[in-house]
């Protein structure tokens, strides 16, 4: 962090899981937490359905199967709202693509397919309209309500 001076800022302390200490840089430990940023980092060449498979590839057990994967991927884009999306590339300044809302449930959805216990969001409805704020919100609940910490 910094100061409001611009100074750095140096901070001392154990990360806690359940009030047992971990080693917040162990792969396990981050398997478990998601984050999601303010801005959208995705590919603008890739559709939400790609986005969400490769994070799926990249970030599950290597042994999970392709099929098991397509599975994930399907029910990801069907409880993030996207399936009407899924197939559209996302775009970006350059190229028209998605929705800006739907940028934000793709970016979510990249988080959430490893299934996570705990989900940190910068600023999730920053920048949308209201009616995709709700979805978003929605969504969150639904991650919530399936024993997640979202914060």
């Amino acid at each position: 962090g910094r100061t409001s001076t611009g100074g750095a800022l140096t901070v001392v302390g154990d990360v806690r899981l359940n009030n047992v200490p971990v080693d917040p840089t162990s792969m396990e430990f981050r398997k478990r937490i998601a984050f999601v940023a303010q801005d959208d980092s995705l590919m603008v060449s890739a559709t939400p359905r790609e986005c969400i498979r490769f994070s799926a590839k990249l970030r599950l057990d290597r042994s999970t199967p392709d099929e098991e994967i397509e599975n994930l991927t399907t029910h990801m884009l069907d409880d993030l709202g996207l399936e009407n999306a899924a197939d559209t590339i996302v775009g970006g300044e350059l190229l028209k693509g998605i929705s800006g809302g739907e940028r934000k449930r793709t970016s979510v959805g990249v988080e959430l397919i490893t299934k996570p216990n705990m989900v940190f969001l910068d600023e999730p409805t920053s920048g949308l309209d209201s009616f995709s704020a709700v979805q978003l919100c929605n969504v969150l609940g639904k991650v919530a309500k399936s024993g997640a910490s979202v914060m």
